[in-house]
């Protein structure tokens, strides 16, 4: 009789080497989706946003969310004996992923040529900030530094006061959703046929391809146009932007058939013969005189709600600008799951965001939990590498596997 899956990955191994965002991303995803993920930690400290950000009886709720769903075992990779036992669990995974900037993992004793050696059918994935070569590989890069180099930064910001950064991991979180992409490409690629292969996957390559149309322009125009920082506002079309409103701000689309709908809301037909605002474009350049208006039409409203329900039923896209506090508290998002309401065993319950993937043929939300450092190290060494008790406490007292103590009110929560 066939095993019923748990999810759409059941059945896939993970080798995780990674830390931060952009890697773990990767695996947290594809936790969400049923794969086992082996978290290899690197001895002694392990995984280093275990010890960043809020902790809640000394659990970061940040490796928390990265985290949930994978399996700890710490090893020390400078040792013998801690490389052979990463050799072994190679041949026995269907992925190898790491984040180290380009040629940690080969320094450790683990570069693609040694992982194809080991199993032929393995998919090993690179994520790195500028790609595994090319002039900026060997630079130090965060997601920050990817965005800057794309050219993405530049387009965020005001004119008086230069460029801003989002406070959100855009950049690692899009390229753990590419990463993902190849990985289930290659995947499928060896279920038909193919072998294993190496991805190199980087924030450079996945921000550049964030651009929409101001690349084509810049090159198509021979340099003649350049994008400014656009502040509030779109600088091609517009109405497009953040407008001061009643309440506070809210972002407005009121570009192609829908200038004269909201001009007919605003109750401004006059607007329609006004040269000035003749079309997208015009708008966009004399949103000095037009952005005003608008905001002064918001401002004698009764409130944001009533500028979204008006603007609304002539389906004008509105929207208002959420804090956190606001999203986590949002009926939508709470009925679809955006944010989920998780309970780990150490820190408790907290919301976090919950998967963006999903699949009709599965539970969306699988119960996980965040590993403690090197948990399941007699899962992994005796399940797949066949050691006895023995074997792995004389690794532990030499130093080269690691666990940390897990608290008895964690074991209680856990067997509950």
């Amino acid at each position: 009789m066939k095993r019923k899956k748990k999810h759409i990955l059941d059945g896939i191994r993970v080798l995780d080497f990674s830390q931060h965002v952009a890697g773990p991303g990767v695996t947290r995803m594809m936790a969400e989706m049923g794969a086992e993920i082996i978290k290899l930690e690197l001895a002694p400290a392990g995984e280093q946003i275990r010890a960043v950000g809020m902790k809640i009886n000394d659990r970061s709720v940040y490796f928390i969310q990265q985290n949930r769903g994978k399996k700890s075992i710490c090893v020390d990779m400078r040792t013998d004996a801690g490389k052979a036992i990463v050799y072994d669990l190679v041949k026995k995974v269907d992925i190898v992923l790491e984040n180290f900037a380009p040629g940690a993992i080969g320094r450790l004793g683990l570069p693609w040529e040694k992982v194809h050696e080991l199993n032929p059918d393995c998919i090993m994935c690179s994520v790195s900030t500028f790609g595994q070569d090319g002039p900026l590989a060997t630079l130090p890069g965060y997601d920050f530094i990817g965005q800057a180099y794309a050219g993405i930064t530049s387009m965020i910001g005001d004119q008086e006061n230069g460029p801003y950064i989002p406070l959100a991991a855009l950049g690692d979180t899009m390229t753990a959703a590419h990463a993902l992409a190849a990985i289930n490409a290659a995947l499928y690629e060896r279920a038909t046929g193919g072998g294993g292969q190496f991805l190199d996957i980087c924030l450079l390559d996945c921000y550049f391809h964030c651009h929409e149309m101001n690349v084509g322009m810049v090159s198509a125009s021979k340099g003649e146009y350049s994008p400014m920082l656009p502040g509030r506002h779109h600088g091609a079309v517009g109405p497009l932007g953040v407008f001061k409103s009643k309440d506070g701000y809210i972002i407005l689309i009121a570009i192609l058939g829908r200038w004269k709908d909201f001009v007919e809301v605003m109750g401004k037909p006059e607007l329609l013969e006004d040269p000035r605002f003749v079309d997208d474009a015009a708008r966009a350049a004399n949103q000095n005189v037009l952005t005003p208006i608008i905001e002064s039409w918001l401002q004698e409203q009764e409130s944001d709600a009533e500028v979204i329900r008006l603007l609304g039923e002539r389906h004008i896209p509105v929207a208002p600008i959420l804090s956190i506090e606001q999203v986590l508290q949002h009926p939508h998002m709470l009925e679809r799951g955006t944010v989920r309401t998780v309970s780990d065993r150490g820190a408790g319950e907290f919301q976090m965001p919950g998967t963006p993937l999903r699949f009709s043929a599965y539970a969306n939300d699988l119960d996980l939990q965040a590993p403690y450092l090197g948990e399941h190290t007699e899962e992994i060494l005796s399940g797949l590498l066949n050691m006895n008790a023995e074997e792995i406490s004389a690794l532990v007292e030499k130093g080269i596997l690691v666990r940390e103590a897990i608290p008895e009110a964690a074991l209680k929560a856990g067997n509950q």
